[in-house]
């Protein structure tokens, strides 16, 4: 594959992915959550409530900003991986700006039935869902596809990945989101991972520079 068809096939399934997106928050804002979504919804809420309300907390900013100043710091001190930090850090940053423009442009009322914490902020998308995937499930890839010792980069990534589907399963248990933004967010966190990558490529930026080698 070139790299001018790979940015494209990037850019292609990232606007795949944002139509999917935009066309699921019309549709919920519109007709409600999918009958069978919210059975789902009813049948995980209440389950592992204390464990969910710790994975929440791991995607909110107490937990996120030292998080992102480790990144930063990796970026300024490690040259071989400023590139991935500096993605890394910037697609989560977008993600949860984007989240919360489109949960104001889409105003979809929050559930309620909540569990802990009633919050007041618009539902669709799921904000954790968008920065978690932006940030989690991406650092997961990128130190899966580096160069680090085999069992750095798997054990990494389960723990990573674990963590992802913790805060997806959390918002749900809680009842602080409808399934459908749960997906919605993810769709996005995804979508804009994407892009990021795409701009990474077409400005001439390695993603997956091994370190010890020049980014």
């Amino acid at each position: 594959m070139t790299a001018r068809s790979g940015v494209l096939s990037l850019l292609v399934t990232a606007f795949v992915l944002l139509a999917a997106f935009w066309w699921l928050g019309l549709y919920v804002t519109k007709h409600g959550e999918p009958p069978a979504l919210w059975v789902f919804a009813q049948a995980v809420r209440g389950h592992g409530v204390w464990v969910a309300w710790a994975f929440t907390n791991a995607g909110w900013p107490a937990v996120l900003g030292p998080l992102y100043a480790a990144c930063i710091a990796v970026a300024i001190f490690v040259r071989p991986w400023r590139v991935r930090a500096v993605y890394l850090v910037s697609v989560a940053l977008v993600a949860w700006g984007c989240a919360d423009a489109f949960q104001r442009l889409f105003a979809r009322p929050r559930r309620l039935d909540w569990l802990i914490r009633h919050e007041h902020a618009f539902s669709y998308p799921s904000s954790h869902a968008a920065i978690s995937t932006a940030f989690y499930f991406l650092a997961a890839v990128l130190l899966l596809r580096s160069e680090l010792r085999p069992w750095i980069r798997y054990c990494s990534f389960a723990i990573l990945i674990a963590m992802w589907l913790g805060i997806l399963w959390s918002r749900l248990a809680l009842a602080a989101h409808y399934p459908t933004d749960v997906i919605g967010g993810t769709c996005l966190g995804v979508a804009l991972a994407l892009l990021g990558a795409a701009f990474v490529r077409l400005t001439g930026g390695r993603l997956v520079a091994a370190p010890g080698r020049a980014p």
